[in-house]
């Protein structure tokens, strides 16, 4: 095995030690895990292992990043819950000839809330948001193997706080296209808070993530299963019945072997007939289970997606509805400069 290889496996199973060492409590900087991607959202949320010349697929693996995205250029809107709204930017570029880098900027705003002080007195309205600057390398390892790192720098204001903190991604990646086989190594969220909000500093919620996908034959799906939050095996959640005929039941912890087994699971698939469409379903068991309370659709868990490239310009859209208070919806427009310049 190469040397260079074996030291990324090296640094992967040491930080994947660490976090699954450090990650025993609450954390903060959530919206890490909102995917800017609509493939991937389309995708149940989290995926690392969908191997595209896509720019926004890159989100959650900077080991995806490649040089087939020169000079892409993607934005992204997403309609989130609560009034929530978050968009963003997105330019890929090649570098010599095994190297690429990106560079992102993302906006996550939360609405118009009303504040008040530690009395009950309205203080007026305000806007939490954080912002997300990122930037990621990726290199090459041969014609197989694909590694890469992101840096976020990450800005947060929520009203008269405010809090800075920085964070890293590892990702790895090895297609085999013959095969169509695509496996994925990612330590997602390393890092920590350089400011805090108040007293105490907050954690990030660092993960490590496995992802497979694999289309078999002549079929025009592939499927995927991607595994996350990994630090941490426990993951229970409550059911109080309906809210109706069990109103006055008291909850109930899930916490079995297979709840916790499959907590941990998103499973996908991708319909892809040509390059120039796809439509994407996937089941994210996760979100199912912590909306099982009150007010759970029949979709709840599920989401879809689909693409479509159009001359110069590529489209994709998701939607996936938790409950019946939180339909959310995104949006991605690529376009690929080079087209333009030919």
């Amino acid at each position: 095995m190469n040397i260079s290889i074996r030291i990324i496996l090296s640094i992967f199973a040491i930080l994947s030690c660490s976090s699954l060492i450090a990650q025993d409590g609450s954390t903060a900087y959530n919206f890490l895990n909102i995917t800017n991607s609509a493939h991937l959202y389309g995708l149940g949320g989290v995926n690392i292992s969908t191997v595209e010349s896509d720019l926004t697929t890159t989100d959650q693996n900077p080991g995806l990043l490649g040089q087939e995205m020169d000079n892409q250029l993607t934005f992204n809107y997403m309609r989130y819950v609560g009034g929530s709204n978050f968009a963003g930017v997105r330019y890929g570029k090649a570098i010599a000839s095994h190297g690429a880098l990106a560079v992102g900027l993302q906006y996550f705003g939360y609405g118009s809330m009303k504040g008040y002080d530690e009395l009950g007195n309205y203080t007026g309205n305000f806007s939490p948001k954080d912002i997300a600057i990122t930037a990621t390398y990726s290199y090459d390892f041969n014609d197989r193997l694909r590694g890469g790192a992101t840096l976020k720098m990450l800005a947060s204001n929520y009203e008269q706080y405010s809090a800075f903190a920085v964070a890293t991604d590892l990702g790895i990646n090895y297609y085999n296209p013959e095969n169509d086989l695509s496996l994925s190594v990612v330590v997602a969220n390393l890092g920590g808070q350089l400011k805090k909000f108040n007293e105490s500093y907050d954690r990030l919620p660092i993960d490590v993530r496995l992802g497979w996908t694999q289309s078999f034959g002549t079929l025009p799906i592939r499927f995927s299963i991607t595994a996350w939050n990994l630090t941490k095996w426990n993951l229970p959640y409550y059911t109080v019945g309906d809210g109706i005929t069990d109103s006055d039941s008291e909850p109930v912890k899930k916490q079995s072997f297979a709840t916790n087994l499959f907590r941990h699971l998103i499973f996908a698939a991708d319909i892809v007939p040509s390059d120039k469409y796809y439509i994407s379903l996937a089941y994210n068991h996760k979100v199912k289970t912590d909306m099982s309370a009150y007010h759970r659709t029949i979709i709840s868990g599920f989401s879809i997606g689909a693409g479509l490239n159009v001359n110069r310009f590529a489209v994709g859209l998701a939607f996936a509805q938790p409950h019946t208070g939180a339909t959310t919806f995104m949006v991605n427009l690529r376009v690929n400069i080079n087209d333009f310049l030919n």
